[in-house]
This record gives structure tokens, sequence and C-alpha cells, in this order.
């Protein structure tokens, strides 16, 4: 009898350690914690996406780069201090990552209506949906549920997000190390049809690289100069067609050598990504699905959930 009554209690650790570790993230999370969540985001959004329309690529952005760094859990947001050193100046994020003023903006209108309760992790995956939907995009039911990390790792930074240089092979192997497939790479890569980029980061391509039209590359070098530390931070847009609507020209102008960075027209260059790419090029609504898949499933990577991490106050510091 004592034997069954142990067996019995060691199944319920057993049963709730695993409901622990497989902790759900649900789109109905907040329901009644924080019904008005999901407005308060989206107004806040919609409002700094008016002011200027190219902050909801740099939104999006920071979902990614939260995501690709040991999971989706605002560690992105952290600022250095004298004693600890975040992601924020990490070389994929150095002069680059932005919107985290938003990102604080965001987090205010949240904790006026319900204090204590939402995420700085979950904020990025709310506000990377609007953004999307607000630009044009597909919109869909974000998952949330995610925790805050009271740490950071700019190594795992430096090591985690694939780099404007990557091959093709590079890009898949980092992508399927994240439980993301090559289809969620190409979809996923989609998100360059809105947003800019800086000239230190596609100067390689236009001067070195032969896999690009010419008029487009005489485009960009006006505004791109050759010497190294000139012109390092000049702007030029990841779609060159539409670059502040969610579409599908960013897969159009890989089929014309028009990618801006090496790594996107990596996705369109004889390999086995290319099918993808003029299967998205020819339907937006294709793309559009996948692109949602892709992005939820990414909103999935390894989020602290239960009683992991905490609700930060202020996204720039922990408790």
């Amino acid at each position: 009898m004592a034997s069954s009554s142990f067996m019995a209690i060691l199944t319920l650790a057993l049963l709730l350690q695993t409901a622990t570790s497989n902790a759900q993230l649900s789109t109905n999370f907040y329901s009644s914690s924080c019904p008005r969540v999901f407005s308060t985001v989206r107004s806040t959004v919609q409002s700094a996406i008016r002011k200027e329309a190219r902050i909801g690529a740099s939104l999006l952005r920071l979902h990614f780069h939260d995501c690709f760094v040991n999971g989706c859990d605002g560690s992105l947001l952290l600022d250095d201090t004298s004693s600890f050193t975040g992601e924020k100046n990490a070389v994929p994020n150095r002069n680059s990552a932005r919107g985290f003023d938003v990102v604080d903006n965001i987090k205010s209108a949240v904790e006026n209506v319900c204090p204590g309760v939402v995420s700085c992790a979950d904020i990025l995956a709310i506000a990377s949906r609007d953004s999307v939907a607000i630009l044009g995009g597909p919109s869909w039911n974000v998952k949330v549920g995610r925790r805050d990390a009271r740490t950071a790792s700019q190594a795992a930074a430096n090591n985690g997000i694939p780099p404007p240089t990557s091959n093709l092979n590079q890009l898949i192997s980092r992508f399927n190390a994240l439980g993301l497939s090559t289809r969620d790479l190409v979809a996923l890569s989609g998100s360059h049809t809105i947003g800019q980029s800086r000239c230190i980061q596609f100067r390689p391509r236009i001067y070195n690289e032969t896999n690009l039209d010419s008029s487009f590359a005489q485009t960009r070098r006006s505004n791109c100069p050759r010497a190294a530390g000139s012109g390092d931070n000049n702007l030029a847009p990841l779609d060159l067609q539409t670059p502040t609507a969610f579409d599908n020209n960013y897969f159009k102008n890989l089929i014309q050598n028009k990618g801006l960075l090496h790594s996107d027209q990596q996705l369109f260059n004889g390999g086995s990504t290319d099918s993808i790419v003029r299967t998205y090029s020819n339907s937006y609504n294709t793309f559009s699905s996948d692109f949602v898949s892709a992005i939820i499933k990414m909103g999935d990577i390894k989020p602290l959930t239960g009683s992991n991490g905490e609700i930060r106050k202020n996204c720039r510091k922990p408790n």
C-alpha cells in the first residue's frame, strides 16, 4: 500500500515536472489578467509607425534578434551597466538595433492598464505582429505567456545572429539549430521586404560580387562609397520597390539579382532555396501564410515560462 502511494506521488511529481518544462504559451494567456494588452500595444505601435514607417521593421527585427539568442526572453532589451554587459553592443546590434524607446513607450502604456503582468518578451512578439499588419502584411494570433530573462549574453548574440556575410549553408544550419526549417528561413527572410540597411553591411556586395544587377549596383554605390569608414551608416532600403509595405517584392528583387545583402541573394543563387523564392515571388498568399507559421514557430524558441524569469517593470533592467 505504502509503495503504491509512493508510486502515485512519484508519478504526480513527474507529471508536474513535465507540465512545468513543457509549459505552453497560449493566445489567451492574458485574457483575464490583462484583457486590454493587445489593443494597448497596437495603438502605441500605430502611433510610432505614423511618425516613422521604418520603425515597424525595427520592432520586427528586435523580436528576431531576441529569439535567436537564448530564446525569446527579452534579454536584448537590457542596458549595459558598470557590472553587466548585455546584447545591445554585440556586433549584430551595435549602431543597428533600434526602437528601444518605442518598446519603453509600449511598456509604460501596458503598465498603466495592468501593472506587473505583461513581460517585455511578449511585448516584442505582439509589437512584431502589429508592425507587420499595420504595414500591409498578414496578422495572426500571438502566443503569449513568456517571462523576461534576468541576464543577457553578448557572446551568444555575437555567435547566434547570422551576419549578412553568411552563405546559404550557414543560414540553413543556424535556422535548423533553432528548430526552423529551410522553408522557415526563406519565409522569415521575407521580413526584408521592409526596413533599411547600412552601407557597411552591403558595401562588400555592391563592389565585389558579380551576381547582382549592374544598374542596381550603380544606384546603391551612389550613396555608399567604396572606402571603408566613408558613409558607413548611410541607409538603403532592403526592398528597393516598396520599403514600407509588407509584400512579396523582396523575392521578386532576388530573382532579378537585386538583393541588397550577400545573405539575401544567397537565397536565390542556384541553390536549394531558389524554388521557394520563385514560389513566394509568384504568390504573396503562400509567402504570407508561410511567414505567419514561421514567425509563430520562432516565437516558441526557448521561452521562460511558469516561475522562470520575471516580469520586468522596466524593459531595460532586471527588477
